[in-house]
């Protein structure tokens, strides 16, 4: 695998004939997570996550479905997805959906959904925080010595916004 990220339960998606984004959601496994330390939220999404696996199941209207005051709302009911990762399956038969997979739409036919956002978010460990070049984070960040934080403060200071 060439440097691709994994999707996660989260991923923004979008149409390239809708309007707006929605997020996936993984309904045909529980076991397997990434980017989740607590393994509770980022489940990893595969080619059998198909059908209305949307959050809001809409991307908006749909310029494919024109009406004359308009487009017809889009009701996205994914047939199937290509460009999967084929060398890793997971529990459920599904090959991991990556960054560059898209999905095929009942509507139109052909892969025109898409990935804006993979779901994962970089959550540094206490690992990073022990491995970390004090010189190289003093340059970066000059007000915070990495090192003197616990772990507790340096979450805190992380989600801090």
């Amino acid at each position: 695998m060439s440097q691709k990220e994994i999707i996660v339960q989260g991923a923004t998606c979008q149409c390239q004939f809708g309007t707006t984004t929605d997020k996936l959601k993984v309904l045909t496994q529980q076991k397997h997570y990434v980017n989740d330390k607590d393994g509770a939220q980022k489940l990893i999404a595969s080619h059998v996550d198909i059908g209305m696996t949307f959050e809001k199941n809409t991307f908006g209207q749909c310029k494919l479905q024109p009406t004359p005051g308009g487009f017809k709302p889009c009701l996205p009911a994914l047939t199937e997805w290509k460009g999967m990762y084929k060398d890793m399956v997971l529990i459920n038969s599904g090959q991991v959906l990556v960054e560059d997979s898209k999905g095929v739409c009942t509507i139109s036919g052909s892969p025109c959904i898409f990935f804006a956002k993979t779901g994962q978010k970089g959550e540094p460990s206490q690992q990073n925080i022990d491995n970390a070049d004090e010189e190289q984070q003093s340059q970066i960040n000059p007000l915070v010595n990495i090192k003197e934080l616990d772990k507790a403060d340096f979450y805190e200071f992380l989600n801090a916004e």
